[in-house]
């Protein structure tokens, strides 16, 4: 396959001649694909992989850089199966950073060789293991000059996931208070920043490695959940909770912690994990009856709103995203790098949490 310059692509339109010059230069490229469920060693980097023709509305995006998501790893082991089984073999990934290639007829926010990051939504199959990746012009913005690709790749889909629930669903303000359980992660370090940044006053949870940088990213307090006692330890209300974590005990707790007419919000909403156990058609309408069941207990006992909050492309959050980054508000650390041709090592090292900070795929 020859690898072209930016200068070889143009805009797609509906024209012959313009999906001939496409198709010419990338009909096909390697890409990482999962044939069934399992452990890493079922990844597969393939060459000669299709690269379906662009709808007016995206954008080919030059791969330069992937994070790997906890998202990509339980994909790849096999949840979300009731989805996606049917429709193996997948392309994993979700973030990305990297260049314009080309671009559909309608697309006008993001021009062929301008350098951008985003991230594809959790339900997609085509990801962003692959040299060429396909994302809406929604899902894409300018990359930050003050980023490297690396860096870029490890911030879209974590900040946007932090996004959904303090921007969309609480609809934080300057001056509010907000808990965020477990800030250590990706998703609760974004979440630290994206609050601190919207003048909230922000208190965390996290492990003793995470202390000394979430104070750093603007927590007021950190708080050792090994070596303190969370509930003595933090006082007062919150307008908001974010919890990372998702379990009983952290629910129990965010709760409690919450002022009326506040917002608990966890990560782990059960849709698929039900879905996956039961099949979609009884699954599904379980994850429905349990969530509806807790909105209105929580309601009616509490007087506290309860959800389930999930990454949706949002191209409002992710102009604000690029924007924090651009101030220098908002940044999530790499820990280690693998090439793309040692991505079964890098999930290896994930699933056995041998590297405890974010991991990004470098493409040559």
């Amino acid at each position: 396959m020859r690898i072209p310059s930016n200068r070889d692509f143009t805009r797609i339109t509906p024209s012959a001649f313009s999906y001939h010059r496409f198709k010419s230069y990338v009909s096909d490229c390697r890409a990482v694909l999962l044939p069934s469920f399992g452990g890493p060693h079922l990844l597969e980097l393939r060459s000669n992989v299709q690269v379906p023709q662009l709808k007016p509305h995206e954008v080919l995006v030059h791969t330069r850089a992937v994070s790997v998501n906890p998202l990509d790893t339980r994909m790849r082991a096999g949840y979300g199966r009731s989805i996606f089984e049917r429709l193996l073999p997948l392309i994993l990934g979700r973030d990305i950073s990297g260049e314009v290639a080309a671009v559909g007829a309608s697309v006008t926010s993001v021009s062929v060789g301008e350098q951008v990051f985003g991230a594809l939504h959790p339900t997609a199959v085509r990801g962003t293991y692959t040299d060429y990746a396909i994302l809406s012009e929604d899902e894409v913005t300018p990359k930050p000059d003050s980023l490297t690709h690396v860096e870029a790749s490890a911030i879209p889909f974590a900040a946007l996931t932090a996004w959904r629930g303090l921007k969309c669903t609480a609809r934080i303000s300057e001056g509010q208070r907000i808990l965020v359980v477990g800030g250590g992660g990706a998703v609760g370090l974004a979440a630290i920043q994206l609050a601190v940044a919207a003048g909230c006053s922000v208190v965390t949870t996290c492990g003793s490695q995470s202390v000394e940088r979430l104070l750093a990213a603007g927590a007021e307090q950190a708080v050792d959940y090994v070596a303190e006692d969370v509930e003595l330890a933090v006082k007062g209300k919150f307008d908001a909770v974010l919890d990372t974590i998702g379990v009983s005990e952290t629910e129990r707790i965010g709760i409690n912690f919450l002022k009326r007419g506040g917002h608990y919000m966890t990560l782990q909403g059960e849709a698929a994990s039900l879905a996956d156990r039961y099949g979609l058609a009884i699954g599904l309408p379980a994850a429905t009856a349990l969530l509806l069941n807790k909105q209105l207990l929580y309601r009616c006992t509490r007087g506290i709103e309860y959800s389930w909050t999930y990454m949706r492309a949002d191209s409002d959050g992710l102009n604000e995203i690029r924007k924090l980054c651009e101030a220098g508000k908002m940044k999530i650390p790499v820990h280690t790098t693998f090439p793309i041709t040692q991505v079964k090592e890098a999930h290896e090292a994930k699933d056995k949490k041998l590297i405890p900070g974010k991991i990004v795929l470098e493409f040559d």
